[in-house]
């Protein structure tokens, strides 16, 4: 070909391995990559020198890779765009696992690098190395071997489109898994040979200007199907990348049906309150009461995305008869009820609404009504309640959280007492939640992703929850931003209590609640995180009211789960016996 074009960073011209890896970084670059989080390793070397090295990459380095894979799951879940993993080879990978799961059932895009031995130190004991081809099952959107790296412009050419088609198919919502098997060297020894091919056959420029980056397809508008004039509108835990239009579109649709909207706490909904005048937020609540149960079936339900949280709900929901028409995107089965339902493969905001708006029907009264006597009902029990209870934390959260707070809220009780207990508002917060699995793990981690380069943002959590992810506290030297901790320290599984289980005998308390005997004041000394003990409302009120700018801070809150899950039954029972106003 003769003389190329000179050779400018961020090709890395030193070896073969550093040619190959340092092409494979800025392929994503050109496609949109802006995050990747490293754990150490030898054989990742060539990756992690590569895109820690890019001058356009925010290169993160966490030693747990259990911890990393959920740091990258809360910024992707932040910035709605794929983070990159990169690990060693060996089980560094596998402990991607977990946060490789969350992510494939929540939809949020991760890229997952895991470097490998080359094919004849496989099966042959050589150290650290295991069987890395489809190591995460059914679990990965799209997977794909690298081929090992040769000084061959065609197959840097092949490197490059499947970069392409990786970064494309994690932008469907999932994780993609690319294998990179990788020779000696690993360090970026000089090689004369790589720099002399370079300087007679590279392209320069024009080898990424063939690049094609990822233009979004509109979605085809979606005609409403015919409704009757009965009907009600859920909304799942979901966290949209733009939740003004999120929220407009179903204010829209509820005007033009005339139907309540039964949203999760984990939606915008029930922080743009003032925008969906139907809004129903205490519907777990209600359907305890026997007469709402029965009066408000409904003849038709428009479900926007998952289901909530919300048990009672589902069970209500098993007991109806009539359709259901699921509003998804996303391929998958959404309705676990396995009920009459029907998939819409759009977004809200592409569904054709007209505009025409019904007006108010005597079905939507009787669900405001009962919002009304419900949230009057809670007021007047939390009044009479000690300072710090369990709902009594989630409420006033929910009333003095600076406006536009990022929140991650952990599973088991927290994300329901925000479920029975979170006032609807129009402070605009964006909360987030890991309802893909539902699992208590990487709770501190992903929280952390959360907050990195965004606004001081908040984690509710109970104490088992951030104990299972306590290493998520050494990447606090790595966080760009603020993350305080509001720990709901219950000792064991609150959870629990307020399910049959409960009643097992001896066992329960070792086996089932496991509380763990943890200084959290040394923990947070150990790991250099500003702790707090907070005792009374007044003092968790001043510390949220304003939220640092830098580090972490753990705000330790004590409870004691068994009277709050009588608190919580008490208040059911009372609900339940609530006279109906027919």
């Amino acid at each position: 070909m003769g003389q190329a074009a000179a050779i400018t960073m961020p090709i890395d011209p030193r070896n073969l391995n550093t040619l190959w890896s340092s092409v494979l970084a800025e392929s994503f670059v050109r496609l949109g990559l802006q995050t990747v989080v490293i754990c150490p390793g030898s054989r990742s070397a060539p990756l992690a020198i590569a895109f820690a090295e890019h001058p356009e990459i925010d290169a993160i380095p966490i030693l747990d890779e259990r911890s990393a894979g959920f740091f990258a799951l809360g910024r992707a879940k932040a910035s709605h765009r794929p983070v990159a993993l990169i690990c060693s080879s060996g089980t560094a990978g596998a402990n991607f696992y977990p946060a490789v799961i969350e992510a494939k059932e929540s939809g949020v895009p991760l890229l997952v690098i895991t470097a490998d031995r080359p094919p004849e130190l496989r099966q042959c004991h050589a150290g650290q190395a295991i069987d890395q081809l489809r190591l995460f099952g059914s679990y990965s959107l799209w997977e794909a071997e690298l081929a090992l790296p040769v000084l061959d412009l065609g197959l840097l050419r092949y490197l490059r489109q499947t970069a392409q088609q990786a970064w494309q198919q994690a932008l469907r919502g999932g994780p993609v898994h690319l294998n990179q098997p990788l020779r000696e060297p690993l360090a970026p020894i000089a090689d004369p040979a790589t720099q002399t091919w370079l300087a007679q056959q590279w392209p320069g420029e024009n080898f990424f200007a063939e690049l094609l980056t990822a233009v979004p397809t509109p979605q085809i508008q979606q005609p409403l199907p015919p409704l009757p004039s009965q009907g009600l509108i859920t909304v799942g835990p979901i966290a949209p990348e733009d939740p003004a239009a999120f929220v407009q579109a179903i204010a829209q649709l509820s005007a033009h049906l005339g139907w309540p909207v039964l949203s999760d706490a984990v939606t915008p909904l029930r922080q743009f309150a003032d925008h969906c005048p139907r809004l129903i937020s205490s519907y777990d609540l209600i359907l305890r009461q026997p007469h709402w149960r029965a009066s408000l079936q409904p003849e038709a339900v428009l479900q926007i995305g998952e289901l909530p949280t919300s048990k009672e709900l589902r069970l209500w929901l098993t007991e109806q008869t009539c359709s259901r028409w699921i509003v998804s995107p996303r391929p998958e089965n959404f309705d676990p009820l396995h009920g009459s339902s029907h998939h819409l493969p759009v977004t809200v905001e592409a569904i054709a609404i007209p505009a025409t708006i019904a007006p108010a029907s005597d079905y939507s009264r009787q669900w405001q009504q009962a919002e009304t006597a419900v949230q009057a009902a809670i007021a007047q029990h939390l009044a009479q309640v000690p300072d710090l209870t369990e709902p009594g934390i989630a409420r006033l959260l929910s009333q003095h959280l600076p406006a536009q707070t990022p929140i991650f809220v952990a599973n088991s009780t927290p994300i329901r007492d925000l479920e029975w207990f979170w006032l609807a508002n129009d402070q605009r917060r964006s909360l987030y939640c890991s309802r893909g699995a539902n699992g208590i793990d990487g709770t501190l981690s992903t929280a952390i992703g959360i907050a990195h380069q965004n606004r001081p943002s908040v984690l509710i959590t109970g104490d088992l929850s951030l104990l299972h992810d306590s290493n998520g506290f050494l990447q606090g030297s790595q966080l760009q931003g603020h993350l305080t901790v509001v720990l709901i320290d219950n000792s064991g599984g609150g959870i629990f209590e307020l399910l049959p289980i409960r009643d097992c005998g001896p066992s329960f308390e070792p086996f089932v609640a496991t509380p763990q005997a943890v200084d959290f004041a040394a923990l947070c000394q150990a790991y250099g995180v500003n702790y707090q003990a907070i005792a009374t409302e007044a003092e968790l009120i001043k510390a949220i009211q304003t939220l640092p700018t830098s580090g972490i801070r753990v705000l330790h809150l004590f409870t004691d789960r068994r009277q709050n899950a009588a608190w919580r039954r008490a208040l059911f029972a009372e609900l339940a016996a609530i006279p109906s106003q027919s």
